[in-house]
């Protein structure tokens, strides 16, 4: 295989549609994201990785084998190529925007679609640098297909130039993190790394060693169906009671309202007729101990709609998601110390934000793998005005490089 820039990567991956699909009752949830995969078993092959094995489920892992003599922590890098599954990633359409000048930007594809420069902060470190964006009629796919580029740029350059010194690198890639399933058969054993990093961040210099935890409450309201016209004093409306329980719901504890630490209540899924409803809600706080007290206000919202529609069925089901990663990393503080310095010697200067979401590190820390998150130069993920700085990718790139080498030094 020619060397390839990270760029050349990412614009070859974001063609190949990998969109998940929550509820799906096979794993990978969707085939195509298979596609992906091969092709990056592949890849790692003729890079010449000596080990490379893509299991039943669809992870690929791969291992590089140490180049020094002393004894290093196995280290691993793992990316996921799912898209999510809120905006399709069929006929992707990448453009390039050399040397960026500030100012919104028109996607071509629809007039509607436009990437405001007041929405979007970290454009002002991409001004004179190159950005891809959408054709505004699809995602773009850098969630987390940066990530990739950037693992399978930094395995190129590990495998031809001898000087960069490293222990032994695990390489992993997971299906189906975008539905909170990239890790479900993720064997940690198998994988044999000490500690890992995921690459599926955004803003370049931004480190992530929290993430929310998560759960996730699902209501279903059973009504009464019956003919409207003979519906008096018979039908009780499922669709009307979920509508006043989501009416409820507090609006300063919304996605919309809360930034920071701060937690939320999320209603994203409605589905319903009149004999039955329900919708998911996603329950999300930095502290643990947080979403009972998120499920306290949500039962409170029941208890009150039940006393209105006394006849109607309401459930409540709530199921764990993941947990935040913090615990788990300081529990050996070199997985974040090195990162934080790897990031630096990459010219940038480093900043530890938390994530207001999770990543397949959430459940692996959780697990026994340490695994803190590295940035992609990503922005606006899971809608039509995604976008990534290529300086940004590059510079993952160098950050994880010289994360393994300093992992070298310091053993």
């Amino acid at each position: 295989m020619a060397t390839e820039t990270v760029l050349d990567r990412f614009l070859r991956y974001v063609r190949v549609d990998t969109r998940s699909k929550e509820d799906s009752e096979s794993y990978p949830s969707t085939a195509k994201q298979l596609d992906l995969l091969k092709l990056l078993a592949k890849e790692l092959k003729e890079l010449g990785v000596p080990q490379v094995n893509m299991d039943e489920y669809g992870y690929v892992m791969a291992t590089i084998p140490s180049n020094v003599k002393k004894s290093v922590p196995v280290i691993g890098l793992i990316a996921h190529v799912d898209t999510s599954p809120e905006v399709t990633g069929a006929n992707v359409k990448p453009q390039i925007i050399k040397e960026y000048k500030g100012g919104d930007i028109l996607l071509p594809g629809d007039p509607n679609i436009v990437i405001k420069e007041s929405e979007s902060p970290s454009l002002k470190l991409a001004l004179g640098k190159s950005i891809v964006t959408t054709d505004g009629t699809t995602l773009l796919g850098a969630d987390d297909k940066a990530g990739v580029a950037a693992v399978m740029t930094a395995v190129q350059e590990l495998m031809t130039d001898q000087k960069i010194r490293h222990g032994e690198v695990k390489i992993g890639f997971t299906p189906d993190e975008e539905v909170g399933a990239g890790t479900r058969y993720f064997d940690i054993g198998k994988f044999g790394a000490q500690f890992a990093y995921t690459v599926d961040g955004d803003t370049p210099g931004e480190l992530n060693k929290e993430t929310f935890s998560a759960n996730l409450c699902l209501i279903t309201v059973q009504g009464r169906d019956i003919h409207p016209g003979s519906a008096k004093n018979v039908m009780v409306n499922s669709v009307r009671v979920v509508s006043e329980i989501i009416a409820r719901l507090p609006k300063n504890i919304s996605p919309e309202t809360t930034d920071g630490y701060q937690p939320y209540i999320h209603p994203y899924v409605l589905e319903g007729g009149v004999g039955k409803s329900s919708v998911k809600i996603l329950f999300r706080d930095f502290r643990t101990e947080g979403l009972a007290e998120l499920k306290k206000i949500v039962d409170g919202v029941v208890a009150e709609v039940r006393s209105m529609f006394p006849n109607a069925k309401i459930d409540v089901k709530v199921t764990e998601q993941y947990r935040n990663m913090r615990e788990g990393v300081e529990k050996d503080t070199r997985v974040a110390d090195y990162l934080f310095e790897g990031a630096k010697r990459a010219g940038l200067e480093p900043e530890w934000k938390p994530i207001r979401g999770g990543t397949d590190g959430s459940r692996l820390t959780e697990n026994g793998l340490p695994t803190p998150n590295i940035f992609t130069g990503g922005a606006n993920f899971h809608g039509r005005m995604e976008w990534v700085n290529v300086w940004g990718m590059e510079k993952a790139v160098e950050t994880v490089l010289n994360t393994l080498q300093i992992w070298v030094e310091k053993s």
